[in-house]
């Protein structure tokens, strides 16, 4: 009998983004530009004054923090599901979802996108007696789309009340638009089953110091406490969390430069012949017919994009909006590879 788990032996692992370092180290290059993890290329926040409960205006037992989102999805995992249950998601989305419910031994049912969508109505098909869980990406990564409030009220008024409803709204934050639901105030608040899920890595500049937070019913919360490790988060990371959340000027500004990003960097990828799946968040997805390849030519350059094999999607990229500056060696970047090629 081997040591391990069968459903560990046969998981992918989550495949991070390249690091700027090893990419300097490996090829030599002084300069190298990271567009491949969606953190978005500012620094922290300054100043906050009100704890994440406040914020949302929700008791502290509906509030759970992890390392990240992703450590909120594990979390979510470890509480809820056994050999035998299941989760359903879209597919390409984010790959966490379906590796820590097989970490679990769940099975994992992946719905096609539609147009580059979630299809929810094709989700609500796909739930059986057995699915714990449902995730809707929100926007999807990698694909950049949204559902609108409409498509998500239809959701919810359909939906199995033994269902507990994920909505990952990770790049809510980026988003300002009246058909997008802030899931918090819409479900929750109206006593649906839903957790969302929110992080301090995409907008407030703090992806390295790996904290997010789930807001959910208090029993969800109850139950991913019990298998948070008991130092998940640490102190600086929770300084640093709670000194972003009020500065609304400088969030109203990152918005607006990633907003002339988005265009840039589509622009870009069109004037060398590419069809972008327009965004909502702060990256571009784009269909190249090998994004390894892709990936390996512009890691050379310097530049360092987000092959998605792991994502489901090997023939894509996805390229996070940097700088204007860091815009500029992308598509320069771009074109000599493509000049070679």
């Amino acid at each position: 009998m081997g040591l391990f788990r069968p459903s560990v032996e046969a998981l992918t692992p989550y495949q991070p983004g390249k690091p700027v370092e090893d990419v300097q180290r490996e090829l030599g290059l002084d300069r190298v530009v990271k567009l491949a993890s969606n953190e978005g290329p500012f620094g922290p926040l300054p100043v906050a004054r009100a704890a994440l409960a406040e914020r949302h205006g929700v008791g502290m037992d509906e509030v759970a923090v992890g390392a990240g989102a992703d450590g909120c999805i594990d979390m979510l995992s470890q509480a809820t599901l056994d050999a035998g249950d299941a989760i359903v998601c879209g597919w390409p989305s984010f790959a966490s979802y379906v590796i820590y419910a097989r970490k679990q031994d769940a099975d994992t049912h992946t719905v096609p996108l539609a147009d580059h969508r979630y299809d929810l109505e094709a989700l609500l098909a796909a739930i059986t007696p057995r699915t714990k869980l449902v995730y809707i990406c929100q926007p999807n990564n990698p694909t950049g789309t949204m559902n609108t409030t409409d498509e998500l009220d239809a959701f919810f008024a359909a939906v199995p009340d033994d269902v507990l409803t994920v909505v990952d709204q990770a790049y809510f934050e980026y988003i300002d638009r009246p058909d997008y639901a802030d899931a918090v105030e819409r479900y929750l608040k109206a006593g649906r089953r839903v957790v969302v899920l929110r992080t301090f890595s995409k907008i407030y500049g703090l992806a390295g110091l790996r904290v997010g937070y789930a807001v959910g019913p208090s029993d969800v919360c109850a139950a991913m406490a019990k298998v948070r490790r008991p130092f998940d988060v640490t102190t600086p990371a929770q300084v640093a969390a709670l000194a972003s959340l009020d500065d609304a000027a400088e969030l109203a500004r990152r918005r607006a430069v990633n907003a002339e990003g988005l265009v840039r960097l589509e622009s870009a990828l069109r004037d060398h012949g590419f069809d972008p799946v327009p965004s909502v968040g702060n990256f571009l997805y784009v269909e190249t017919g090998d994004g390894q390849a892709l990936f390996e030519q512009l890691l050379r350059e310097g530049i360092i994009v987000r092959p998605l094999a792991g994502f489901g999607a090997p023939g894509a990229v996805r390229i996070s909006v940097g700088t204007p500056e860091e815009l500029d060696l992308f598509a320069a970047a771009l074109g000599r590879v493509l000049a070679r090629a």
